[in-house]
């Protein structure tokens, strides 16, 4: 558990410029900034998937761009591309195709991508030519680096609160059900560890 002394808050709240998945009645909120050829983020994103499914619409997801193009350089036309499917209703159709094939991000696999999750290709080809969302990914990435001080992906913040523990489904689905203050998240019917989990988190609880 962290003291108040090691607690850092996000500073830029969550808003509806933000691409979220879930209500935002839920309970808790997990915000991912990620970066869509960071190999950590890669190794994130189906354990961030497993935790949707178990929490369902107790969770709500939160993803915001942090490509550094350094070392990373295919990220920002990855989330370039992504911008450009989310003006079609598909940013997440987008997200999952990009992480799925980390691999390859060059501008002809983007264009491939998103002729699979059905963009019109017009469209989507001249917003990517003309870089029409640089300019807000990178006024989002310097608000990142100098208001919220993230210096790598993933970075997770669990109800605005950063979280530095493992990324793993054990641990997150802990963490969440620890921030949920006021016990709204319900034992979910599973079985195996998790279960054990959550049974020894509400006995704690109770106690």
């Amino acid at each position: 558990m962290m003291s108040n002394a090691e607690i850092v808050r996000l500073k830029n709240g969550v808003n509806d410029h933000d691409h979220s998945q879930g209500p935002g009645s839920a309970p808790v909120t997990l915000l991912e900034y990620g970066n869509f050829e960071c190999s950590d983020c890669r190794r994130a994103y189906p354990v961030i998937k497993k935790v949707q499914k178990v929490l369902n619409v107790n969770l709500r997801f939160i993803f915001r761009h942090f490509p550094t193009v350094r070392t990373h350089p295919h990220s920002l036309r990855a989330a370039e591309a992504a911008e450009a499917a989310s003006v079609q209703g598909k940013f997440w159709e987008m997200h999952d195709q990009l992480y799925t094939h980390q691999q390859a991000l060059d501008d002809d696999d983007l264009s491939r991508y998103a002729a699979r999750i059905g963009l019109d290709i017009d469209t989507f080809t001249r917003c990517m030519a003309d870089k029409t969302f640089l300019k807000q990914i990178e006024v989002d990435y310097q608000r990142a680096l100098f208001d919220e001080h993230i210096t790598g992906t993933p970075t997770f913040y669990i109800n605005d609160v950063r979280y530095t523990g493992a990324i793993d489904e054990e641990n997150l689905v802990l963490a969440i059900r620890e921030a949920d203050t006021e016990g709204r998240i319900p034992l979910p019917e599973m079985s195996g560890r998790l279960k054990r989990i959550f049974r020894r988190l509400h006995f704690r609880a109770s106690n």
